[in-house]
């Protein structure tokens, strides 16, 4: 994992899949529309299945609607027949009353419902955020390491934005369409069983309209989902075209470009238009079956009325069958026409985006444990023993011909670069400003991709180099945190407690005392910043930090991490030549492999070997070897006089 802080911002909005790259290749939207719609019903119910404590709680809680949908009718009819028509009142208030107690333990039942479609909603809600927002960070990153792209901090955080307000609509769509088939599924168990005691009979009148309503109302929904997401394309775009136009409405009136910009924003409308009409044509379809459904069984309850009579049904059971049909049926049949036809469609049109938007990673082959270091008390992700250079292990840093420039027609700043760390190497960049050494630290850390060339991590590659001209991929994820660790100049921390920002780059659920997390602090040289703070509980405010003391945290938590590999990027600019030394030989004795971009030459002495990068040359050897090899090494040297030991 890239220490926090380190990825260059922005990213191309090819990024996610509603960019400009998808409006150019509608064929790649059609495929993804219908790969969406068949993964997401099997998603669905994977998800449900995961939760069937939830289920049944629902499920529970909702009989008691059912119950009151069956007191409803039934004891209206049995008041009548049994109570007033018969010169009963007293029996007849007490039926009534039977009404009201159903009534309100369907209410009760009502509000717990709502507590258990909390308990799938959130966690819907936080499995996108977790998916979706990860890959579009990632994309966003991993885009703008692309050589010949520009970054833009407006795009990543564009992504970001975009996808989480996607992730509220579908986390309330979602609600509300568990809202609406249940109340719609057990009303219509508690009407169906109340019509059968009163009379089987009434189903003849009821069951076949509302059975024809539902099946009309079905054969609309897939149609209609389609139409509701041409409606929000045609929306979005004319949004973006309209927006476009006018911050750049100047420029448009110098070039004399006005006719060509309205013929542009008239398409759009009249795009969105026909995408509305076809809407609304949809809608027509939806209110047909709620015709069907729902009002055509309460005319033919009124119009077969004498012939129901002679069958036996009573005047009781006719007013208990109205009452299932006015006051629970319709209702409940106006909320699913309403419900899945509106919620359901956007939630099928958002999700659809969000799994479009976010690819899923393609399998890679199962990894070999990679040799880590041991900190004491300390976890490690993966099996291994600590890593010293044991014989026989491959590199721990491997670079072959590699590479890279920020554009097409730009000079590379790394130019053919062979590089090996060993396992437990120690290695120093050095060399002026500008000369790739930053540059060099993201392309280790996976961040940047290399123009050329190849990048081996523990004998895996990291990024292979792109094609000229082809589309950034989003499907390989960077290294995880249990293969390298990069600790940037500008270090990053986060508003909370001390321990949980030196633990956040451990395993998930790694659990580590607390003398390990204070020795390891104690290591690198933040001992007392962490008892300044008030212990590992104290409160970390990154605005009442200075950069030395946000870098000493990075450090700590970097130490503790079971990367093999670390990767200082200038992590000690901030701190005295002293608190340097005392941090890089905490990372020495911490065992793994070490790459130090110098900040000062003193670092290349604690090296085992030292890269000078200058440009297009370089120049890898131990100190003495570059002392007698390089001008500027030399030169670099001489103009710093360590004043420690080494």
């Amino acid at each position: 994992m890239t220490e926090p802080g380190t990825a260059p911002s922005g990213a191309p909005a090819e990024a996610v899949g509603t960019g400009p790259a998808d409006r150019q290749a509608p064929h790649r939207r059609a495929g993804g529309r219908h790969r969406a719609a068949r993964g997401l019903g099997r998603a669905g119910v994977r998800f449900l299945l995961r939760r069937p404590r939830v289920l049944l709680g629902l499920a529970g809680w909702s009989v008691l609607e059912a119950a009151h949908t069956f007191a409803l009718g039934f004891a209206l009819a049995r008041a009548l027949d049994d109570g007033f028509l018969a010169a009963r009142p007293a029996v007849g208030l007490g039926w009534l009353g039977v009404a009201a107690a159903g009534l309100l333990a369907g209410a009760w039942g009502t509000a717990r419902v709502y507590r258990q479609v909390a308990a799938l909603a959130e966690p819907l809600r936080d499995e996108l955020v977790r998916r979706v927002v990860g890959r579009g960070l990632y994309e966003a990153v991993a885009a703008a390491g692309a050589p010949g792209r520009a970054a833009d901090d407006s795009a990543g955080t564009g992504v970001v934005s975009r996808l989480t307000h996607q992730v509220e609509i579908a986390r309330d769509s979602f609600a509300g369409l568990v809202m609406v088939s249940r109340s719609f599924l057990f009303t219509l168990i508690g009407a169906v069983s109340g019509l059968l005691a009163l009379a089987p009979v009434l189903l003849l009148v009821v069951v076949p309209p509302l059975v024809a309503g539902l099946a009309v109302f079905a054969g609309t929904l897939r149609p209609l989902a389609r139409r509701q997401r041409d409606f929000l394309v045609a929306d979005e775009e004319l949004a973006q075209e309209a927006g476009t136009t006018v911050r750049a409405l100047r420029d448009v009136t110098a070039c004399g470009a006005q006719e060509r910009v309205r013929q542009s924003v008239v398409e759009k409308v009249a795009a969105e238009r026909r995408a509305a009409d076809a809407l609304a044509y949809w809608g027509v379809a939806r209110a047909l079956a709620l015709g069907l459904g729902g009002r055509l069984p309460v005319v033919l309850l009124l119009v077969l009325t004498p012939w129901l009579l002679r069958q036996g049904v009573s005047a009781g059971a006719l007013a208990g069958a109205l009452t299932y049909l006015t006051q629970a049926l319709l209702p409940a049949l106006q909320s699913l026409v309403h419900g899945l036809g509106g919620a359901g469609a956007r939630f099928a049109v958002v999700i659809g985006r969000l799994r479009e938007g976010a690819p899923e990673p393609e399998p890679e082959a199962p990894r070999a444990p990679v040799p880590g270091p041991q900190v004491p008390g300390v976890p490690r992700a993966r099996a291994a023993a600590a890593s010293g250079g044991a014989e026989g292990a491959a590199p721990a840093l491997e670079l072959r011909g590699v590479t890279f420039a920020y554009g097409p027609a730009a000079e590379p700043v790394l130019a053919g670069l062979d590089l090996t760390v060993p396992a437990g190497g120690r290695l120093a960049v050095v060399g002026p400003s500008g000369a790739g050494k930053s540059t060099l630290a993201l392309l280790v850390a996976g961040v940047l991709r290399p123009s050329s060339g190849e990048i081996r991590l523990h004998g895996r590659p990291v990024l292979p180099p792109l094609p000229e001209g082809a589309p950034q991929p989003a499907r390989r994820p960077p290294p995880a945190v249990e293969e390298r660790v990069l600790i940037p100049q500008e270090s990053y921390v986060f508003t909370g407690s001390v321990r949980e920002n030196l633990c956040c780059l451990l395993p998930d659920g790694a659990a580590v005392p607390g003398p390990a997390l204070l020795g390891a602090a104690e290591e690198v040289g933040a001992d007392a910043l962490v008892r300044r703070l008030g212990g590992l509980d104290g409160a970390v405010d990154p605005a009442a930090l200075s950069a030395g003391e946000r870098q000493q945290i990075a450090l700590a938590r970097s130490y503790l991490s079971p990367a093999p590999l670390v990767v200082l990027d200038e992590a000690g600019s901030h701190l005295d030549p002293a608190a340097e030394e005392v941090a890089e030989r905490a990372f020495i004795r911490r065992g793994g492999a070490l790459v130090v971009i110098a900040h000062r030459i003193s670092s290349a002495l604690r090296a085992d070997r030292v890269l000078v990068l200058d440009g297009g040359r370089t120049c890898c050897g131990t100190h003495a070897e570059l002392l007698e090899r390089s001008e500027l090494y030399r030169d670099l040297a001489a103009g710093w006089a360590p004043h420690s030991r080494v």
